[in-house]
């Protein structure tokens, strides 16, 4: 059964049975399991990554159930915590995979203990302080991640290499306050832009682990309500307080 699992991604030109050999050799933790995060997971277990950590705080609640596709009605009866009920599903979906649950929340206490070792980070988060604790640890450490966001019907992704492309924070330069970012629970979400923000982020890591992934320096902006994408250059800053200096 094993040996033709991944048979439709192999014979992609794309990707090739090299290909696969790295994505099956690499190491994946996710930050965040919610409509992104599980999506991200669903998608990279399914396409046969090493191993994936999962790290998130919350337990399931009925209102997730309408965009995170990992959870179902018992999740949120029991409370399951999001991060044991993402693996106790994805170990149903391939077995083959090395999963990890971390019920908890990142601070800057533990983020790097967290991280560390990993070949790639994915954000499944929605605030800006978490992502901007995960830009410094790959800042520090040199490792890749592939930040994503959705609100409402519109989203954004973009992959950030330390040393070669902006980072996070050039794309802030000022961190809002807690609070004050519109997110699915203040501004409301569909589960299609979710669902189309997690596939480009997994197609983003399947890219870079493959080694395939051209380095720029732009983000992509989308809407799937009016069916628009578009990029946008983020120059990298010289004066960024995270990796200007």
């Amino acid at each position: 059964m094993n040996g033709s699992r991944y048979i439709r991604q192999e014979i992609l030109d794309l990707i090739g049975p090299d290909g696969q050999r790295r994505i099956s050799a690499a190491s994946v933790v996710l930050v965040g399991c919610g409509a992104l995060g599980t999506n991200i997971a669903n998608n990279l277990v399914r396409s046969g990554v090493g191993s994936l950590r999962i790290v998130d705080r919350d337990v399931v609640e009925l209102d997730n159930l309408q965009r995170q596709v990992l959870f179902h009605e018992g999740h949120a009866r029991e409370r399951t915590p999001k991060a044991i009920a993402a693996v106790e599903q994805l170990r149903e979906i391939n077995s083959s995979v090395a999963l990890d649950a971390q019920v908890c929340e990142v601070t800057a206490a533990n983020v790097e203990s967290l991280l560390a070792g990993f070949d790639l980070v994915m954000d499944g988060t929605d605030n800006v302080q978490t992502r901007s604790l995960i830009n410094a640890v790959c800042l520090k450490t040199g490792t890749p991640w592939i930040v994503g966001g959705a609100v409402g019907s519109t989203g954004f992704v973009m992959p950030i290499i330390p040393g070669r492309t902006p980072c996070y924070r050039c794309l802030l330069a000022e961190l809002p306050a807690p609070g004050t970012t519109p997110t699915a629970a203040t501004a409301g979400i569909l589960n299609s832009t979710t669902a189309v923000v997690g596939a480009l982020q997994c197609s983003l890591a399947l890219r870079l682990l493959v080694g395939a992934l051209e380095l720029g320096d732009q983000a992509l902006l989308l809407d799937v309500w009016d069916l628009d994408f578009s990029g946008v250059r983020i120059p990298r800053r010289p004066d960024c307080p995270a990796c200007g200096h």
